[in-house]
């Protein structure tokens, strides 16, 4: 080892300002506050304000605001997110009182969970008109709180975030294209770190001091460095994972607390190059809930378009009478709830993953080679490639509710401030909107489709190159197909009129 570890060109963490506030002890908890405030006032909106979609903050910064924002922050800065997420807080509080010993069941620790609980977020955000909604979307936020606090108080691990939440699923896949990353200054110097902290924290109720010896070229006795745990350390790495060994921002929260536990200040929050990940193959699991997870997201995205354009209401009729769940020509609730059942189940989790499983097939027969590859092989090569062109689905969908509604939380703020007599605002401006035309807002569309459709071929060939080297062209064939299909029918979802739900011109 050398003296002087070689570190990251680039570490945030060691910027004057935003690093120091990032790697302080109550760094994350001062990011939290705020999300936990706007929480609460959604919540209370939600419950006591107007049940009109566009009056309530509760509808419009969650359904209208948010999920534009999200999308764009996860590609550009990574899991910010998670990072402030304030469901999580009853980690940083609780484990000040109790230090739950049970693990996650073995069987659970998958994405089996996050998957299940994306398809029924979806569902239930068709089948209760959730954007329209404010009581239910308020409840939803409550849900949500109650999970979290559930999860933590049982396990030590952070379950909700690493196998239940699918926000935070949907945030590890797309921050994965991300230019900040968790990482290792010298991985060297963690393999003769005794306590691991940035995965079992520095934080204790009984303080524990010890002496670390760390080498160093030249000095035959070392570094000493005095670790200390006690009530004012922190928490390791809510999903336990190692500093060193990450590869990738799945699973990571980025919430900090490996920095600011690590004793030898190891932990680098580094800057890369974007898109990086997606190139790399170690980065990605071999595992068909990772491939599913990635592969439904992208799939998802396309359906849960579909399902706020005209021609879903007969899809949906159709599936009901199927069922006898029509009366009087009108679906009941039961029959729409069926019908989403099998639109979701169908075309975003059992067709796509019958597509992946064959493309995998058709591209082993296509370019056979001498290494004994499986299908689980091939997919998880591929599985990178549905990133791009998945994020551009759901950049242009939000998007287009997010240009849209661009200005709708004005009259929304207004509304709220004077049913608690605060006229400072004035009388609500329903006239403010956004961008109206919404021939602009299609080219956009276009121009984020074939962008995430290109880095997605990109991503596709150099996987084929890596399995098949001169074969690569055959091999990757059958996923190209695959991917020019998803994107000529979510360009075709999106030509078709949609529903600008949570803004007045819906209502």
């Amino acid at each position: 080892m050398t003296a002087a570890p070689a570190r990251p060109a680039r570490d945030v963490l060691t910027l004057p300002l935003i690093g120091r506030m990032l790697k302080h002890r109550s760094g994350r908890v001062l990011l939290q506050i705020p999300f936990l405030l706007l929480a609460v006032l959604l919540i209370y909106d939600g419950f006591t304000g107007p049940q009109r979609a566009a009056e309530n903050l509760a509808t419009v910064v969650p359904w209208v605001h948010f999920r534009g924002v999200v999308v764009i922050a996860l590609l550009l800065f990574g899991n910010l997110i998670c990072m402030s997420c304030p469901f999580t807080l009853t980690r940083s509080l609780g484990r000040r009182f109790a230090s739950p010993k049970r693990r996650f069941p073995r069987v659970l620790r998958s994405k089996w969970i996050a998957i299940a609980t994306l398809i029924a977020l979806f569902i239930a955000y068709e089948w209760l008109n959730l954007w329209a909604s404010p009581w239910l979307t308020a409840w939803l936020i409550v849900g949500y709180f109650a999970a979290s606090f559930i999860l933590e108080l049982l396990f030590a691990e952070s379950a909700f975030c690493k196998y239940v939440c699918p926000l935070g699923s949907f945030n590890f896949a797309y921050s994965s294209g991300a230019p900040l990353m968790i990482e290792a200054k010298d991985p060297e110097l963690c393999k003769v770190c005794v306590g691991k902290e940035c995965v079992n924290g520095s934080f204790a109720l009984t303080p524990l001091i010890r002496v670390d010896t760390i080498p160093v070229a030249g000095r035959p006795e070392g570094r000493q460095v005095q670790v200390t745990h006690n009530r004012a350390g922190v928490l390791g790495c809510g999903t336990e994972l190692f500093v060193p060994q990450i590869r990738s921002n799945l699973d990571c929260t980025l919430c900090l607390d490996c920095a600011r536990a690590c004793p030898h200040d190891n932990v680098a929050l580094a800057a890369r190059r974007p898109f990086r990940q997606w190139f790399d193959p170690a980065a990605w699991p071999k595992r068909w809930d990772v491939i599913l997870l990635i592969v439904v997201l992208a799939s998802a995205g396309i359906v849960n378009a579909f399902g706020m354009i005209p021609p879903v209401y007969e899809v949906i009729g159709r599936l009901a009478s199927a069922f006898g769940q029509v009366e009087n020509g009108v679906v009941t609730p039961w029959g729409e709830a069926i019908a989403l059942l099998l639109l979701f189940g169908v075309l975003a989790v059992v067709l796509p993953a019958l597509l992946v499983k064959g493309a995998a097939r058709l591209s082993r027969t296509l370019a056979p080679t001498k290494f004994t590859y499986t299908d689980r092989d091939v997919a998880a090569a591929f599985t990178p490639a549905f990133v791009p062109l998945g994020l551009a689905v759901w950049i242009a969908h939000y998007g287009f509710h997010f240009l849209i509604g661009l200005f709708t939380i004005v009259p929304a703020v207004q509304t709220f401030l004077l049913d608690h007599g605060i006229t400072a605002l004035g009388e609500p401006n329903w006239s403010l909107s956004g961008l109206t035309d919404t021939g602009v807002i299609g080219v956009v569309q276009v121009v984020v489709m074939v962008g995430g459709m290109a880095l997605s071929l990109l991503v596709a060939e150099r996987s084929a190159f890596r399995l098949y080297k001169r074969k690569a062209m055959p091999g990757l064939l059958p996923f190209a197909l695959l991917l020019l299909a998803m994107m000529l029918l979510a360009l075709l979802t999106f030509s078709q009129p949609m529903e600008m739900r949570g803004t007045v011109f819906f209502d």
